[in-house]
């Protein structure tokens, strides 16, 4: 009987069947009669062992035996092929996902198995072995992985290897493996950029426990070493109390002479510019993601606030968390030793001289001792063990005072005066020294820069900025520093440049794509986030992030509670990993909105000076 059904249909209509476990049954039927050694048409041997199996499963699934077996190779009629450079175990656990599409690997297999993928060109094996082995990394291990990596040409291994070497560097520089490597791997990895050091002291620590764990061998290394270790970074006093007297360097005339010269960085700033770029630049781990955190500031109806809030840079998302003690506009923040410093401000009716620190761990804010002087609008900035407080406004005009507050003594020291008074200035640690930008005194602003020398107490002027800026936001990464938006006395500035060390210049880049006066900056993750200010019109609560390397920007989060005007510092994490451990959903405001509190007093304009 013939179906009829075309005289039926209102139109010309079919189907598809489309059933991908059909081809995983036939495989899996396969592999039973595999198992029972019928219909197998080649032997694979492995060193003492033979592996039966079927040509065109072979040759449809693994792209080394397609190769072999589909081309006018010899082997393509033999039944039997021997394979060199796989281990035995290796080859039958390929041959079983030939059949199967399941592998199974452990810390004990996975080297050989991968090794066999590689061999055979089973790169999805291959790759699936490459994430199981990152996932294992540790300071004991990623050494050797490195070299297991470049001996299969693995490059997402390679990467990874290196990040993690860059992220932990002071962790692996106390391991065996790392005290075992060839002078040439040591320099290799201390001369990188991208360490992850909280100073470079602990590079020195690291070239000098290399040199001693087989002193007689590499004594006559050290030179060669201490070239790598960016000596000039170091602080005066480590290089007379530490450097110059340690056994690996105290020995050797070369040693010396490159400490003497670091010596001369410090004793003469004006000689600086003949210091190799690569020598005095800071290094910067840009693996690492700090968490970010929006410190007071001013609602909409300039209330000041104590209010703080936290950024997520892996989730991009904002959670409230535990408010200061005191409500501050225009307030001071630095980071030191994993605390997040809050100083000074504008509490509504005064301004403030009183500091307290946030810990992340405990999420609890303690009182630290009071500045020497009442301020807000101040530059703030953590450098070389200490926190730096510069200029400001002091409720009657603004100031060119400085101070710095030494956490080991618990209180704040007067230091030299800057050469101008300037509040709403910029403040970050550049080159191994504190510099300031911009600002106004109440009657001009600035693009002028001056730059902090430690030992002789004292303030140099630096090249200035290309526009004159107030209330703007800086940031120091590799070697530059980067300028963002602000307020010049006639409109208020989205624009951005950067003064780079090399050329001694600054430069134009691409703007921010909303004007900001008192815009927040931090650093995070190689990535420059700008949250807040104020337009002209009104605060802000959005925030853009800048990439240096493609000079672009890209929208971001916007804050949760915060009007713009506040005070924004990243608190570095011990590792992305250890970051995504500790992160948690952020709290829904209405949770958290008993924390959130004001004081509402007599406020001048947003952005009229002299604040």
């Amino acid at each position: 009987m013939v179906l009829t059904l075309a005289e039926y249909a209102t139109e010309n209509m079919e189907e598809t069947l489309f059933c991908p476990a059909f081809a995983n049954e036939a495989l899996a039927t396969m592999q039973k009669i595999r198992r029972q050694g019928k219909m197998c048409d080649i032997t694979i041997i492995v060193g003492s062992c033979r592996f039966t199996a079927h040509r065109i499963v072979l040759a449809g699934t693994i792209p080394y035996f397609t190769s072999m077996l589909t081309s006018d190779m010899l082997e393509a009629d033999k039944d039997e092929i021997s394979i060199q450079g796989v281990e035995e175990n290796a080859m039958e656990a390929l041959i079983d996902f030939a059949y199967t599409c399941k592998l199974c690997v452990n810390v004990e297999t996975v080297q050989s198995i991968m090794v066999g993928a590689n061999f055979l060109q089973l790169n999805i094996v291959k790759n699936f072995c490459c994430n199981f082995i990152q996932k294992h990394l540790s300071p004991d291990n990623c050494l050797s992985i490195r070299s297991f990596a470049d001996s299969l040409m693995c490059q997402p291994l390679i990467d990874n290897t290196i990040s993690f070497i860059h992220e932990h560097f002071v962790d692996i520089s106390k391991s065996e493996e790392f005290l075992s490597l060839p002078k040439n791997e040591i320099i290799n990895i201390i001369e990188r950029n991208e360490l992850n050091v909280a100073s470079e002291e602990q590079v020195f620590h690291a070239a000098c426990a290399w040199v001693k764990h087989k002193f007689d061998e590499r004594a006559d290394c050290m030179h060669e070493i201490l070239q790598h270790v960016r000596l000039p970074l170091l602080r005066p006093q480590f290089l007379a109390d530490v450097v110059q007297t340690d056994v690996c360097t105290k020995s050797c005339l070369k040693c010396r002479d490159l400490v003497d010269k670091a010596k001369d960085y410090h004793l003469m700033p004006d000689r600086r510019s003949e210091f190799s770029p690569d020598i005095i630049r800071p290094r910067y781990c840009s693996a690492i993601k700090g968490m970010l955190y929006a410190v007071g500031g001013l609602t909409s109806a300039c209330e000041a606030l104590n209010t703080v809030e936290k950024y997520n840079p892996l989730v991009d998302m904002w959670e409230l968390v535990s408010s200061m003690n005191t409500c501050r506009s225009r307030v001071g923040v630095a980071v030191l030793d994993g605390r997040l410093f809050a100083m000074g401000g504008y509490d509504g009716l005064k301004r403030l001289d009183t500091v307290e620190a946030y810990s992340p761990d405990e999420d609890s804010w303690t009182k630290v001792t009071s500045m020497t002087t009442e301020r807000s609008a101040m530059g703030c900035v953590g450098h070389d063990g200490a926190i730096y407080v510069c200029g400001g406004y002091n409720g009657a005009l603004s100031i060119n005072t400085c101070e710095r507050y030494s956490p080991q003594l618990g209180k704040w020291t007067p230091i030299c005066n800057m050469n101008k008074a300037r509040s709403a200035l910029a403040v970050t640690s550049f080159q191994g020294s504190v510099h300031v930008l911009g600002g106004h005194d109440g009657l001009s602003i600035f693009n002028s820069v001056e730059c902090y020398d430690q030992v002789q107490d004292k303030w140099y002027m630096k090249v200035p900025m290309l526009v004159k800026r107030c209330r703007h936001g800086v940031a120091a990464m590799r070697g530059r520093m980067y300028v963002f938006g602000g307020y010049d006395a006639r409109e208020f500035l989205n624009s951005v440049e950067v003064y780079d060390q090399i050329s001694n210049q600054w430069s134009i880049l691409n703007p921010m794509s909303t004007r900001r006066s008192r815009v927040g900056v931090a650093v995070s993750g190689g990535r420059i986030y700008c949250v807040g200010g104020y337009d002209g019109c009104s605060n802000l609560s959005t925030m853009e992030v800048f990439d240096p390397e493609s000079n672009s920007w890209s929208t971001s989060q916007k804050m949760m509670v915060h009007d713009g005007g506040v005070g924004f510092a990243v608190i570095p994490t011990v590792s992305s990993a250890a970051q995504a451990s500790v992160s948690s959903p952020p709290k829904a405001s209405s949770s958290s909105s008993s924390s959130q509190s004001s004081y509402k007093g007599s406020s001048s304009r947003k952005d009229s000076l002299p604040e």
